[in-house]
């Protein structure tokens, strides 16, 4: 087929990059690398969506819903898609079940172009982010544009080196002495089944295309189910594969937008139909654990907290100024934010002298005060709270069994004058408190956890990684063996450590075809973005044999 003679070399070099785990990225993630007025162009082409149908998909419904509310205008997109019956969305993914028996090179070519079509409406999905989910411009643009084609892209690679791993025939010769044993054989990767992806609130393309092309590129059609409150951003990507299935004469049901209200959900029963056979989902761990109790295949990232371990360091002010920035960018609506800092009763070395607890708890206080006040950086980092229940739980949660040592502030967009905003509420606690900070509180509140000492908090640490989950772990420390029992201890937790981050490098940023997102061993998600089993999972090897 003609897309993947067209893609077979990003293909070829994206396999490449996921073996040697370097920075590669064919998708540039600054606007400046794309046309001049690409980015007014793809608002103009965002600002054609309101107050209408989204007919793009090619579906027709005799029900069209849609409930989104731009979190800076604080008004409704009046964007309303097709709705089809779950019946429907079933029946139509068992028609498509062709798209298992292409082969894999003309599955990754077309899943490649459909990547490419993307890209040409980056700043439009852009966009449709920032008003559906908060973010701001520029995270919106890099999240559900380039860095959510780079996870899209490694899925397709990894999913084709697994499928072409073995040759697709041979004949078997085995000598038996005085004649040989001749067999022919072949081998099929036969897919599982229909895929159903979930997606969140948040991140409604960077979270759902990873599974979406992982299924995809196995040989499954799949339906996506996002969040009623975004929709749009995913509802692009997968217009645009779409509309590269037609151009390749193959059904586009192969991929399905299933859309529901916050009234009248329909994830559960999608998700329990016997037809679904994989699962991925990205969102709350109440209803994740719901879904691993499900007779399916699932792939799932939950919830978990995310801590700090401050232990002893050169300079606190560049260090205060990291853990500031990365619990209030997107106002901690990142699944990756720290939450917790735990820091020794009696306080922590740094070459500038000792510090006690109540000083390094203010140094972090004043770092999120700077940066939320600084009038370049403060709304643009924030961005807009998604959901009204975040914004409630940090208003009217008051001190959270602590004291605050620094409460939301005010702050203005001037851009946006109704943008829901909230910056970091910093909470003083000790270890007792675990009603508070021993829970994933979603959104921006930094909690400063006062501990008996370093092997104390290394040891809240790690249980809370085993117990609640944990993506991430960021760890200052300038003892060279204290540093390593903190990165094997938390390994053994199953969870990645972030050593002595400052500058622009942040513990929330995880790099496509590097960093492994979710490790899937503690209770915050049981699958990563990408590794072999990700992809493994979704099909089936069958070897034939023929004699004679």
């Amino acid at each position: 087929m003609k897309y993947f003679d067209t893609h077979r070399e990003l293909l070829e070099k994206a396999k490449q990059a996921i073996k040697d785990r370097g920075y590669w990225t064919p998708y540039p993630e600054h606007p400046k690398a794309y046309a001049e007025n690409a980015a007014e162009e793809g608002n103009l082409a965002f600002g054609k969506h309101l107050n209408l149908p989204y007919e793009e998909l090619g579906v027709e419904s005799e029900n069209w819903i849609g409930e989104e509310v731009s979190p800076y205008w604080q008004t409704g997109l009046g964007i309303s898609y097709p709705a089809l019956t779950t019946d429907s969305l079933i029946a139509n993914a068992h028609a498509a079940s062709v798209w298992g028996e292409m082969s894999a090179d003309d599955r990754a070519g077309i899943l490649i172009e459909s990547l490419k079509r993307v890209e040409s409406r980056y700043f439009e999905i852009a966009y449709a982010t920032m008003h559906t989910t908060g973010q701001s411009f520029m995270m919106a643009f890099q999240a559900s544009g380039p860095h959510a084609n780079d996870r899209a892209l490694e899925a397709v690679a990894l999913g084709h080196e697994e499928l072409t791993r073995f040759p697709a025939e041979l004949d078997w010769v085995k000598p038996m002495g005085k004649f040989d044993l001749q067999i022919h054989k072949d081998y099929k990767a036969i897919p599982r089944g229909t895929g159903l992806v979930i997606g969140c609130s948040t991140f409604p393309t960077w979270n759902t295309v990873p599974g979406m092309y992982a299924s995809l590129i196995t040989g499954n059609p799949v339906i996506v189910k996002p969040h009623p409150k975004s929709i749009l951003p995913i509802a692009i990507v997968i217009a645009e594969l779409r509309i590269v299935l037609r151009e390749a004469n193959v059904d586009p049901n192969v991929i399905q937008l299933a859309v529901d209200t916050l009234s009248a959900p329909v994830t559960k029963e999608l998700a329990e139909h016997d037809d679904i056979k994989l699962i991925d989902y990205t969102g709350g761990s109440a209803f994740g654990d719901y879904i691993e109790t499900l007779d399916k295949i699932t792939f799932t990232e939950k919830s978990g907290v995310n801590c700090v371990i401050l232990d002893s360091m050169k300079d606190i002010k560049p260090v205060v100024q990291n853990i500031a920035f990365a619990s209030s960018l997107y106002s901690g609506q990142m699944c990756t934010a720290p939450q917790n800092v735990f820091v020794p009763a009696n306080g922590i070395d740094t070459e500038e002298g000792h510090m006690s607890f109540e000083e390094v708890a203010s140094a972090i206080s004043a770092a999120v005060k700077g940066l939320v006040e600084h009038p370049k950086m403060g709304a643009g980092t924030l961005g807009s709270i998604q959901n009204d229940a975040t914004l409630k739980r940090i208003n009217s949660g008051g001190d959270f069994g602590g004291e605050v040592a620094l409460d939301v502030l005010e702050v203005t967009n001037p851009e946006f004058e109704h943008a829901r905003i909230a910056s970091p509420k910093v909470i003083v606690t000790d270890e007792q408190n675990t009603d508070a900070y021993a829970n994933e509180c979603f959104g921006p509140i930094i909690f400063v956890v006062k501990t008996a000492d370093r092997s104390r908090n290394l040891e809240l640490v790690a249980e809370l990684a085993r117990t609640k989950g944990a993506i991430t772990c960021s760890a200052y420390c300038s003892d060279e063996q204290f540093s390593k029992r903190i990165i094997n201890t938390m390994n053994h937790a199953f969870t990645p450590v972030s050593l002595n981050f400052s500058g622009a490098a942040f513990v929330n940023q995880h790099a496509a075809f590097s960093d492994f997102h979710v490790t899937g061993g503690n209770p915050a998600g049981n699958a990563t973005f990408t590794n072999p089993e990700y992809i493994v999972k979704r099909f089936v090897w069958v070897g034939n044999r023929y004699f004679g």
